[in-house]
């Protein structure tokens, strides 16, 4: 095994949680009722898969700034403005657009994340910005490895919850 090996970051809690999403998403598509009601208050189907993709676009944008030597940030309040996800919606063409608009992200990030990031790439601060619901949860830099481990931590489990619950 070579250093870089060695050195690289674990990509298969990231994969296992992209792929835990996208069973949750696909049983929910499968389920017979065409649009599961949310509770009051939360979002539908392909409103948190449109919100997923547009998480991970950020986050491919921010781990490509990096990987090229830019200065960026990550802040996450697009990904919950209302009427992007509803473009997004369209522009994906529903549901099964979005499953595979996730689904090819998510390669990107564990590929980008993993073997072609240096730990200094990883460990680089990224002004930070992330928002859940009107609250601010991060308003300060993190290393770039957090946000990404974040996502299969928190991030994509949490969503994966979200759209087993409209299952009732």
């Amino acid at each position: 095994m070579t250093q870089k090996e060695v050195d690289m970051m674990d990509t298969i809690p990231l994969r296992d949680a992209y792929r835990a999403l996208l069973d949750a998403a696909a049983t929910v598509a499968g389920s017979g009722d065409t649009s599961p009601a949310p509770p009051t208050g939360e979002w539908n189907a392909e409103q948190i898969l449109a919100h997923v993709a547009l998480v991970n676009a950020a986050t491919l944008a921010t781990v490509s700034c990096v990987a090229a030597g830019s200065n960026t940030t990550y802040d996450n309040r697009m990904a919950l403005d209302t009427w992007t996800i509803e473009r997004l919606i369209a522009l994906a063409g529903g549901n099964t657009g979005l499953r595979d608009r996730i689904r090819l992200q998510g390669d990107a990030l564990c590929a980008l994340g993993g073997p072609m990031l240096s730990d200094a790439e990883l460990d680089t601060p990224v002004p930070t910005r992330l928002l859940s619901k009107d609250t601010a949860l991060v308003d300060q830099p993190m290393p770039l490895r957090d946000l990404i481990t974040g996502l299969a931590e928190v991030e994509l489990p949490g969503h994966t919850k979200q759209l087993l619950a409209l299952l009732g």
